[in-house]
């Protein structure tokens, strides 16, 4: 939550000293204060500053000055002379007319001070000492209830202080006045930023991109592409997980729905073509900015200010439909989203966890982050990331890498009588936050079997328990490379499919392809003929029932069949040489009827699925060992 201290009503509104009974008598010296006082509603600071200080001139003893004075110092951001002025007052205590409520005035200052500061510890003890001496209609007030709530949220970070050392992107990054909002592909082999020359009106952003050498360091940032970057402003972004489509925010260009609006861009063929306003599904008249994508691109995250939300700027969410369109953006709902600001959305990799900025949820100060977890497909009560990762300052954003080893962020460095400068940074992610199973990132490339053209085929990574997809990628089509992430527990099949070919089927944790860094995958074109292995259809021991974990493959065959409609198959159930060649016949027969059985019942004229069964004749491999005939019990799809 915003510390109370944000806001001067705080100290001059609802101060613990309501009461207009001084600690002096002296009329000119209370009458400088009131003339402080009738300033600060003029938002005249420096002269109610100054007509605080005639009051304590005049009369020393004036514990009232010095708290007022000490307020708006706080106000105005001098906390150093904020605290000399306590002090001053504080001394003061000792005097004869000096109450319990003026010790209470006095400790209510240093509580906001040391909490301004970031000087949590002292925040804590202060406030200790000062709860006692409040009185009950003071504690009823909405400020005394946050700053208690504060303030119990604080006792209980103060002993789980996290380690974190923190670095600068070194030389060739860095190099500009304005850099922030990093982000990077899920290899850690790219790094996107915003890059700004200054604050001036004519200053504009750009998005810039730099690649990781192999000595580890980074290439010269450059423009990410002419088409994308243009006379105007382009923004935050985010990329998918392979760098192949692009998010980002442009203000004020002249096909905007808004403000700022969300464009984005597709990488075909290796070259970014030109982006596309997200249209009115997506945008709105108002400010829609720093957009989050999924790891595979299927749900796209922002942040905007528009009507119909819960606070000032919101989470929002929209998802990529079958035919590439985008759907009507939603809310993420109030158990993320408050009556304050909730920002800079980062979805993590494993699409489970997604990280945001936010004023409206307890906090230390100003923005914090936060991550909020999914589960059973609902965002759970978010979790402060803690100390140091957040203090009393704002912090706005953060990336973390597919790894879970680096965050990369953005640090505002301000000097006296120099330009502000907007650098990036790192720091290694601590592992006492848990961020799910790991996950293994690997590419490859898909070719034509025939020809070794490329294909840009699309790759799915689908969960064979529950038939959910996890990961959606589609290979280049100049190149045929791709990449793919792997968790480290899931159940799954990989799915490499294009219209007029063959589909290509592993089993990812059987055929080990986590764990390949340049996996080949050939895709065979559509002929009479042509075979593949029917992955991922499973049946118990000597049965012949389709488990529920074979969904998967054969709603795909039902959808390859579906795009060749002019194609007959043929339906083929193979064994291992484990029991009677007859028996053996009878089942593989029985489980490659099982298979046609389903694909009729969902459509197919029976016509157009052929079976046959030939148990143990046709080996894949030589049955000597148990993985072995693991792979020759089989079902095989053969083009009629």
């Amino acid at each position: 939550m915003r510390p109370v201290f944000l806001s001067f009503l705080l100290f001059f509104l609802c101060s613990y000293a309501f009461s207009q009974e001084f600690s002096i008598i002296d009329g000119r010296a209370i009458r400088f204060y009131k003339e402080g006082e009738e300033l600060i509603s003029q938002r005249k600071y420096p002269e109610a500053i100054e007509k605080f200080q005639d009051a304590i001139n005049r009369e020393g003893s004036f514990i009232e000055a010095y708290v007022k004075m000490s307020q708006l110092l706080i106000t105005m951001g001098d906390l150093e002379e904020a605290e000399r002025v306590a002090e001053s007052g504080r001394s003061r205590l000792s005097g004869k007319n000096a109450k319990p409520k003026h010790s209470a005035d006095i400790g209510w200052v240093f509580t906001n001070i040391y909490l301004k500061k970031g000087e949590f510890e002292k925040a804590y003890s202060e406030f200790e000492a000062v709860d006692p001496l409040l009185e009950d209609s003071f504690r009823t007030h909405m400020y005394y209830k946050e700053m208690k709530a504060q303030m119990d949220f604080i006792k209980s970070q103060l002993g789980n202080v996290m380690s974190i050392e923190i670095e600068i992107l070194e030389d060739p990054l860095n190099n500009f006045q304005l850099q922030y909002f990093p982000v990077l592909t899920a290899d850690g082999e790219q790094i996107l930023f915003t890059k700004r020359d200054g604050t001036g009106n004519f200053d504009k952003e750009d998005i810039f991109t730099a690649f990781m050498t192999p000595e580890g360091g980074w290439t010269l940032p450059q423009s990410i592409a002419e088409t994308i970057n243009s006379q105007y402003n382009e923004g935050t972004c985010s990329v998918t997980a392979d760098g192949n489509i692009l998010i980002y925010t442009s203000c004020d260009a002249p096909d905007s729905e808004g403000s700022c609006d969300l464009y984005i861009a597709y990488k075909v063929n290796g070259r970014w073509q030109r982006p596309k306003n997200m249209g009115k599904k997506v945008n709105s008249r108002y400010w829609d900015s720093q957009p989050s994508l999924s790891a595979d691109g299927r749900i796209l995250f922002f942040s905007s200010n528009r009507k119909g939300g819960f606070g000032g700027n919101d989470i929002y969410y929209s998802v990529r439909m079958a035919d590439g369109s985008w759907s009507d953006a939603k809310n993420l709902g109030d158990v993320v989203n408050t009556p304050k600001d909730e920002i800079s959305p980062f979805m993590f990799f494993n699409n489970e966890i997604l990280f945001f900025a936010s004023n409206g949820h307890m906090g230390f100060g100003g923005m914090d982050i936060f991550l909020t977890r999914v589960l059973d497909g609902e965002f759970q009560e978010p979790e402060n990331l803690g100390l140091p990762i957040n203090d009393q300052l704002d912090q706005v954003a953060l990336f973390i890498t597919a790894q879970k080893d680096y965050a990369y962020y953005t640090e505002l460095n301000s000097k006296e009588k120099e330009q502000d400068q907007s650098l990036l940074y790192r720091f290694k992610f601590p592992k006492e936050i848990y961020l799910g199973e790991n996950l293994t990132v690997t590419g490859g490339k898909v070719f034509n079997s025939k020809t070794g053209e490329p294909i840009d085929a699309t790759l799915s990574l689908i969960s064979l328990t529950n038939d959910s997809t996890l990961y959606e990628f589609k290979a280049d089509g100049k190149s045929g490379e791709f990449m793919m992430l792997y968790p480290e527990k899931s159940i799954s099949g990989l799915y490499v499919e294009k219209k007029g070919f063959l589909p290509k089927i592993f089993n990812v944790e059987r055929d080990k392809i986590q764990n390949v860094k340049d996996l080949e995958v050939q895709l065979t074109p559509v002929a009479s003929g042509e075979e593949f292995v029917f992955e991922n259809i499973f049946f118990d021991f000597d049965k012949y029932d389709l488990k529920p974990e074979s969904k998967t493959s054969l709603k795909r065959l039902v959808k390859f069949l579906n795009e060749n409609p002019n194609v007959n198959i043929l339906v083929t159930g193979h064994t291992d040489n484990v029991g009677a060649s007859t028996y053996n016949q009878t089942l593989s027969l029985q489980r490659a009827t099982s298979v046609q059985k389903y694909l009729i019942e969902n459509g197919m004229l029976p016509g157009r699925v052929l079976v046959e069964g030939k148990g143990d004749t046709v080996p894949m491999v030589p049955n000597t060992t148990p993985a072995n005939q693991a792979l020759n019990r089989r079902i095989t799809i053969k083009v009629l």
